[in-house]
């Protein structure tokens, strides 16, 4: 049979199509109640279920990957990185306390490879499905002539849903003498890559099949390692400290979380905090993961751009109340996460340092 016009110009709607038959079945595993509808359709639909909440506040986030997609590419591994995509939005709508809803994703890519395309919604969906999360739709959009061979690039959205006086909002409830709670990484989750790269890649001349001294994988195998989804957790631990309190105020012990994305500790902390307090991190109150260590010896970069750039093996961070900090960090800990008292709160500017 003749090859269609569109087909030849670079854009195969047949073979979209056919790869897209293939979703149901994917996204079977996310599937909440309150979705109406079939995947496919022009907008996905789905119905808040409001008499869980008297005044529900909606809360969406949108991201990417960034330049981790580089190691996906050379390694050919593709199944992590929609688990790194969902992950990262869930934590950015959990530190105001919001619960998942749904997410969408989009896929950009100069021609379609099935089994690619299958290896990242699979990520999609195993990441939705952990975090309670339906995959609701999503765009793929075949670009020819846009995208270097073999490569594409993926963003997602994601939708939650917080009770309006249960929000959290550091800049009203946290006080001077609150302790910081550090939260470990995976590793670089999803951000410095950039850096990352030119540092391992050019100025340590490794490859992602290179095995250097302290890692236990690869070079490559650590740089995919999937960002952690902190969301379980936050729920975890505004149910177990928080939820006698009618609101959300200076008197509940679990006060604010930031997410250590892009930006580092110097960044992202300062989202929460009042105009007139700052967040002290003392280095080496928590065990560095070696990836960092690596960098930080070999690098040759400054500390203060390291803790600007990456986590620095410090995922999420909470800031609590001081006297509840040993039992919040017991349950921390009791949920299989590594966690450490890094920091605390003192008077100053709205600013976070690390000394």
């Amino acid at each position: 049979m003749k090859q269609k016009a569109y087909a030849a110009a670079g854009v195969d709607i047949d073979l979209g199509n056919k790869v897209k038959a293939t979703l149901p079945q994917l996204l079977a595993s996310t599937h909440r109640r309150e979705v109406l509808g079939k995947v496919g359709g022009f907008g996905g639909l789905f119905q808040l279920d409001l008499k869980k909440y008297r005044e529900p506040i909606l809360v969406s986030s949108v991201d990417g990957v960034g330049t981790k997609l580089k190691i996906a590419f050379t390694m050919d591994k593709h199944d992590t990185i929609g688990a790194d995509l969902v992950n990262h939005c869930v934590n950015d709508i959990a530190v105001l306390g919001a619960e998942p809803l749904f997410f969408l994703d989009y896929l950009g890519t100069g021609k379609l490879e099935p089994h690619v395309f299958t290896e990242i919604i699979k990520g999609f969906a195993r990441a939705c499905a952990e975090n309670n999360c339906t995959l609701i739709g999503g765009e793929t959009a075949q670009m020819p002539g846009f995208y270097q061979a073999g490569e594409y690039d993926v963003s997602g959205t994601i939708v939650g849903v917080v009770e309006k006086s249960r929000m959290l909002n550091g800049q009203k409830t946290i006080k001077r003498g609150d302790v910081v709670i550090g939260i470990e990484s995976s590793g670089l989750h999803t951000n410095g890559y950039s850096l990352g790269r030119k540092i391992f890649f050019e100025q340590l001349g490794c490859k992602p099949s290179s095995r250097v001294s302290g890692l236990k994988g690869t070079v490559g195998q650590e740089l995919l390692k999937e960002h952690i989804s902190y969301g379980p957790l936050v729920q975890a631990l505004l149910k177990r400290f928080n939820s006698k309190f009618k609101i959300q105020n200076s008197k509940c012990p679990v006060k604010a979380f930031a997410h250590i994305t892009g930006g580092g500790f110097v960044d992202n902390i300062p989202r929460v905090l009042p105009k007139t307090l700052d967040v002290v991190i003392k280095k080496g109150s928590w065990d560095m993961l070696p990836i960092f260590r690596i960098i930080e010896q070999q690098s040759g970069v400054p500390d203060e751009e390291l803790y600007q750039v990456f986590n620095m093996g410090i995922g999420m961070v909470a800031i609590v109340a001081a006297e509840k900090a040993g039992a919040v960090l017991k349950f921390i800990k009791g949920r299989k996460h590594k966690a450490w008292l890094i920091g605390e709160v003192v008077q100053g500017r709205g600013e976070a340092r690390v000394v």
